[in-house]
């Protein structure tokens, strides 16, 4: 059970005393300082209005942030945490709609139109579980695969067992190696020093690179019959259990590539486009206890030298096959279930027909505290606040959408639904989708982000309070720490089927780069207020960022996106990719489109620049004309880096510059299809055909912001 919270009082997220509980007098004063404080915010001549509000200049738009930033709340963002993280919620399902109702009727409390997008879906759950090892010694020992705190039975938890969802059914014997991190470059380390994995079952700890479903892949190739996964972090010292799927690939898949509609088309699970989609050995998440078991077991050779003294793998470690067996069964069951998407729709006042997009995940393998719902937490007090804002007289220049996705867990199943339906719309009118997951993990303000929202996120992040330094905003504290905005080439969260399929320009945010209770029973509301963010300062700063980001892209008469900035990035990564290459395949074709691209970005600023310095007017048909027009060719660039064809191996992932790769080896976080060809030591021809490639996205993209027709 978890203790109390105690908070301390923010205005605008900004501590009003030190943390300690105060005598029910204080209390009492604070409550009437509060009080007269917020009336003054609101009524004070210089608060704003709503016919200013109305006003878009650049003095007004001001005060709106302010407005924005001072009716934040730690306390209720707290609230709302404590409610979604009452039980488990695994998507699918019973406990899941009760988090959906929450969420509906949180959104509707608040006078938001609300609706819920509905489809069906091919899950997967576990029905039993068990691993078994038996010893040099022929001593057997049944592993524990129960994480749940403070429960030695499973049977009674509403928590979800630790599986691998999609795993196959079945059952592995055989003697045990470890594959360090199950990269092909493991394998190859292990076949130099005699070890082979046919016919055993391996043993890898997570790392960096892989996916659950990338190691069991390549352990399926090279012949093993199961896999066992742990992660190195050990559920901050619980023994907790990291669950997780291993689909390949993302979305519905009985209905890959179209929207899984109620009632629509589904492919049987006999077909090989289902198929395909899921490993064909059993694999299973172990805890790092139980791991560390085995591994003091093995016998053979000894572990590479890389391998050693890295992470908690000693200078001693042996590596199979020695005399320790296992066997591991896993049975599970694939089930057709409803997942709900829930959006809410603030319509714009002058540009109605384009959008910008805040979401976030609903569901959790357990309690979700981290994972999702501190972004989901995060999310309710922004539609709070905007509804605030509308109450005051603002209503947004474009519509603002609020997405809670379902069933993100087995492969941003929800997200991905929504998009393939609503795909032709998206690319005609989305301005941009804003992602946060994991609102809060730990410390330290991290972001992903499309090249031309870098300015903008920069901008947001000087307006914000940073929440563990006193006198210092957030964009002080990112750049004291030397943390730079990266690019979204992982695919981790429901951004990846608005960027990578439809081309939207995306930014994807959190605090704190890791937890040790990722997707483990651990994930708590008490978890939270003991470590993450126990005055859920973080939380607040949060959406502070997150809410401007969406206000600013929604009512900026000119969309703020900088692609003068875009044209730099692509220019560092052409000569990264020209210095991998090593002169052996010519990168001319990117130098020219990149080239072109420059100069026609230049030429949008410097258009951009003149519209700003024209005084803003409604009533300027004209001047609105052009924005409009300006606007429109500003939306379109990102889907210029779309093909048709798609990545090669991943074809339902079009973007050919931040796609994701379809080789695990490959070595750029960008262009994935020339990534691929080198990671496969494609011949000269095919290197330079995915380079081409790539210049005739850029080229489109170019032609998208010059607009007109050749």
């Amino acid at each position: 059970m978890s203790q109390p919270l105690t908070t301390r009082p923010t205005v605008a997220g900004i501590s009003i005393f030190p943390f300690r509980q105060p005598p029910p007098l204080c209390t009492f004063l604070f409550v009437i300082v509060l009080f007269v404080a917020t009336f003054y915010t609101l009524h004070h001549p210089d608060a704003v209005t709503p016919s200013l509000l109305f006003s878009r200049n650049s003095h007004n738009a001001l005060r709106l942030h302010r407005l924005f930033l001072s009716s934040a709340s730690n306390a209720t963002i707290s609230s709302y945490l404590r409610e979604l993280t009452r039980h488990p919620h695994l998507a699918g399902t019973k406990p899941s709609l009760e988090t959906l109702n929450y969420v509906q009727n949180h959104f509707k409390s608040l006078g938001l139109e609300t609706h819920v997008a509905e489809y069906e879906a091919l899950l997967s759950y576990p029905t039993h579980i068990s691993v078994t090892a038996r010893f040099s010694n022929t001593t057997t020992l049944e592993f524990d695969l129960n994480d749940v705190p403070g429960d030695s039975s499973s049977s009674s938890s509403p928590v979800v067992r630790p599986y691998h969802a999609y795993s196959p059914s079945g059952s592995a014997q055989g003697n045990v190696v470890f594959v360090n991190h199950g990269e092909e470059r493991d394998y190859h380390a292990l076949e130099s020093i005699g070890v082979s994995v046919k016919g055993c079952v391996v043993l890898a700890r997570k790392g960096e690179t892989l996916g659950r479903g990338a190691i069991v892949k390549i352990a399926e190739t090279k012949g093993a019959l199961g896999v066992l996964i742990y992660a190195e972090n050990d559920g901050g010292g619980f023994g907790g259990i990291e669950r997780g799927t291993v689909m390949r690939g993302i979305g519905d898949p009985v209905s890959p590539g179209w929207p899984g509609v109620v009632g629509g088309e589904k492919l049987s699970l006999e077909d090989e486009l289902v198929t395909r989609r899921f490993p064909k050995i059993p694999s299973l998440p172990l805890s790092l206890h139980n791991a560390e078991i085995i591994l003091a077991s093995l016998g053979g050779a000894r572990a590479p030298l890389e391998w050693r003294n890295s992470g908690r793998v000693g200078s001693g470690q042996r590596v199979g096959p020695g005399r320790t067996v296992i066997n591991m069964t896993f049975q599970g069951e694939m089930k057709m279930k409803k997942i709900h998407n829930v959006v809410v729709t603030i319509r714009g006042s002058e540009e109605a027909d384009r959008y910008v997009i805040l979401g976030n995940h609903r569901d959790a393998w357990t309690y979700g505290a981290v994972d999702p719902n501190s972004g989901t937490s995060a999310l309710l007090d922004i539609s709070r606040r905007f509804a605030l804002l509308l109450k005051s007289g603002w209503r947004p220049r474009r519509t603002i959408l609020l997405c809670s996705w379902d069933a993100e867990e087995f492969g941003m199943i929800g997200s991905t639904e929504w998009i393939e339906e609503n795909v032709l719309n998206l690319g005609a009118s989305a301005v941009a989708y804003l992602n946060v997951d994991c609102a809060v993990q730990g410390s330290g303000f991290f972001a992903g982000a499309t090249p031309q929202l870098d300015g903008l996120l920069v901008d947001v992040l000087k307006l914000v309070q940073d929440p563990d330094t006193v006198g210092l905003t957030v964009e002080e504290t990112f750049k004291s720490q030397n943390n730079i905005i990266q690019r979204l080439s992982r695919v981790d969260s429901d951004f990846s089927g608005f960027l990578h399929h439809a081309g939207i320009p995306s930014i994807d945010m959190y605090y704190g780069a890791d937890y040790p209770v990722y997707h483990t029973a651990f994930d708590s509301y008490d978890w939270m207020i003991h470590n993450a963010d126990p005055l859920f300062h973080r939380h607040v700063a949060m959406a502070g960022i997150w809410g401007l980001l969406g206000i600013i892209l929604a009512d900026e008469p000119l969309i703020p996106f900088d692609y003068i900035s875009y044209t730099e990035q692509l220019q560092v990564h052409r000569d990264t990719l020209s210095t991998l290459l090593e002169g052996k395949v010519s990168v001319n074709p990117l130098s020219m489109a990149i080239q072109e691209f420059s100069l026609v970005a230049k030429e949008a600023a410097d258009e951009a620049k003149k519209l700003k310095e024209k005084s803003y007017s409604k009533d300027d048909v004209a001047a609105a004309a052009k924005r409009r027009e300006l606007n429109g060719r500003l939306m379109l660039v990102e889907r210029g880096f779309l093909d048709a064809e798609g990545i090669k191996g991943k074809e339902w992932f079009k973007h050919l510059v931040y796609g994701p790769a379809a080789e695990p080896e490959s070595k750029l976080g960008f262009f994935p299809g020339i990534a691929d060809a080198i990671a496969i030591n494609a011949s000269e021809g095919v290197i330079e055909h995915e380079i081409w490639r790539v210049a005739r996205a850029i080229q489109r993209a170019s032609k998208a912001l010059k607009g007109g027709f050749t």
